[in-house]
């Protein structure tokens, strides 16, 4: 895919933007001279957001929007178009999740992770559409590793992630089919210390983490602004998660087994907090990170490399390698 504007001469929309991977993606896409539309239910954080930006010499404007909404998200639009005259790149990150066994969690709750992961998505990209054909724009949208394959207490969102995988590669085919000048690109982040685990709704008696390997917020903030100008097909941010696709890819019987250690992993040895978590109300907002127990590694090497052609044949020897001893490990186990 060709270049786009640089991100200096840019209006970058970015939904979820009061915490986490929005947070992230804002402060980098607005440090390096872009100018942003940031969207969330926490309007306060927002606003402490854009008072960080202007002291940093950028300018912001925030909207407070609900994506479930389709109005509200075509007013994120048009503000957009009102306060800068166009839409660049449009960045779908607004998502949350739900700890428990499938069986146990209500359809309400399912539901309305749907409304907000998935039709989330649907509608930013169908809001930003028209604007980005006119500006040869980029549409960023947020799967998952979820996207590829499934793990046990997170099977809704993993769900979620994999029709939001669906929708976007059908939307680029379209896009492609009709001559439309705008790049789709899907980014996959592996597990990500973020207040995900917090803002989850959680079914379990104890406090939900992430399973290792956890990747530091900003390198799926870094894979984004790069995508902006430099659209790919698909960005995984974290060589565990490419690995851990690449085996159920291989071998996904194996990988099942593998996958049935996840439980544990995904679990705290203490009692949970809020288990109601920010599934129907606004989070607290205004931190990128969490507070995962265990080591965060500051930058992915992958997803560093893939963002640069050269390396890539290297790099996709070497998942394969890894993918191949996943594979082998799990087996042994079984």
């Amino acid at each position: 895919m060709s270049a786009h504007r640089p991100l200096n001469q840019q209006v970058i929309v970015v939904t979820g933007a009061s915490s986490g991977i929005g947070l992230a993606t804002a402060r980098a896409a607005a440090s390096r001279g872009a100018r942003v539309v940031l969207a969330a239910r926490n309007v306060e954080a927002l606003a402490e957001l854009q008072s960080e930006i202007a002291r940093e010499g950028g300018r912001a404007e925030i909207v407070r929007a609900d994506v479930s909404d389709r109005a509200q998200v075509e007013a994120v639009a048009e503000r957009a178009v009102s306060c800068f005259g166009r839409i660049d790149t449009w960045v779908n990150n607004a998502g949350l999740s739900i700890f428990g066994r499938l069986e146990e969690v209500n359809d309400d709750d399912s539901r309305r992770l749907f409304e907000t992961n998935f039709w989330g998505v649907v509608h930013g990209s169908l809001v930003a559409l028209p604007h980005l054909k006119r500006s040869g724009g980029v549409l960023i949208n947020l799967g998952s590793v979820a996207s590829d394959l499934a793990f046990p207490l997170q099977g809704m969102y993993c769900a979620t992630k994999h029709a939001i995988k669906g929708f976007t590669d059908a939307l680029r085919i379209e896009l492609e089919e009709e001559g439309a000048p705008v790049a789709v690109t899907l980014i996959k982040p592996a597990a990500i210390d973020t207040p995900f685990p917090e803002n989850a709704k959680n079914y379990t008696d104890r406090q939900p983490k992430l399973p290792p390997p956890v990747y530091r917020t900003e390198e799926v903030a870094e894979a984004i602004v790069h995508a902006a100008v430099h659209p790919q097909r698909d960005i995984y941010v974290g060589g565990g998660g490419r690995v851990m696709s690449a085996a159920q890819s291989l071998a996904p019987r194996t990988f099942d087994r593998v996958a049935r250690t996840m439980v544990a992993q995904q679990l705290r040895d203490e009692p949970a907090h809020d288990r109601d978590g920010t599934l129907y109300r606004p989070g607290q907002g205004g931190r990128t990170s969490g507070d995962h127990p265990g080591y965060v590694m500051r930058r992915s090497l992958y997803t560093r490399s893939v963002l640069h052609p050269v390396t890539a044949a290297a790099v996709a020897a070497a998942i394969g390698l890894a993918a191949t001893s996943l594979i082998g490990s799990g087996r042994r186990r079984s």
